[in-house]
């Protein structure tokens, strides 16, 4: 088995994209010995504040038409987690499963979050998330900055970063730049396709 590190928070939108189309890739490849290891790295611990789910919900506006017409269907900003740290206990916790266990629950929380405008802040919902994977635990927050600690001493510069061995990728799925204060958004082919050659040749 192969595992892809990779850091980021669950109310990224660009770890979002990144993730789900490396998933897409995986599953037209048929390659589920390939899984990702999927870290914390809490925005509102990254920038001392929380999470503007406002901002993100209009940098959702702008992502979409570019480059992700089938994501974001159910995105909602009154739904907005106040904070991601139980959602990352909680993955932190499955992956002390296995694997499998905790890729299924990081990316049910990002749709979650993105597709169906639940609120992961709610403690119901989170119980709900665990016993959907016959989980005990729903984990600590110490484990989260544990896991933001090591990604600080790797180096991590911002969600979502990638490792596969000795490679380092900061969100490698996507160019995205600022002009007069619109976001431009668009795939990154090359980097993309180099990133799938280091996850699955």
């Amino acid at each position: 088995m192969t595992a892809v590190i990779v850091y980021a928070d669950i109310v990224c939108p660009f770890a979002y994209i990144g993730l789900t189309r490396l998933l897409q890739r995986r599953d037209e490849l048929g390659r589920p010995d390939v899984h990702l290891q999927i870290r914390s790295w809490p925005l509102e611990i990254v920038n001392g504040k929380p999470v503007d789910g406002a901002f993100i919900g209009e940098e959702i506006d702008e992502i979409k038409p570019q480059v992700a017409q089938d994501l974001f269907a159910g995105f909602k900003v009154s739904a907005f987690p106040a904070s991601t740290l139980p959602g990352l206990a909680l993955t932190a916790a499955a992956y002390d499963i296995d694997d499998a266990t905790g890729e299924s629950v990081a990316m049910e929380l990002r749709r979650l979050v993105f597709e169906h405008g639940v609120n992961i802040d709610d403690h119901t919902v989170i119980e709900a998330v665990a016993a959907r994977h016959g989980m005990t635990s729903l984990g600590t927050v110490d484990v989260v900055m544990a896991e933001y600690q090591a990604g600080k001493a790797q180096q991590v510069v911002g969600s979502p970063h990638f490792f596969i061995g000795d490679k380092s990728m900061f969100c490698p799925t996507l160019n995205i730049k600022r002009v007069d204060g619109v976001l431009q958004v668009e795939m990154d082919v090359e980097a993309f396709q180099a990133l799938v050659a280091d996850c699955f040749d």
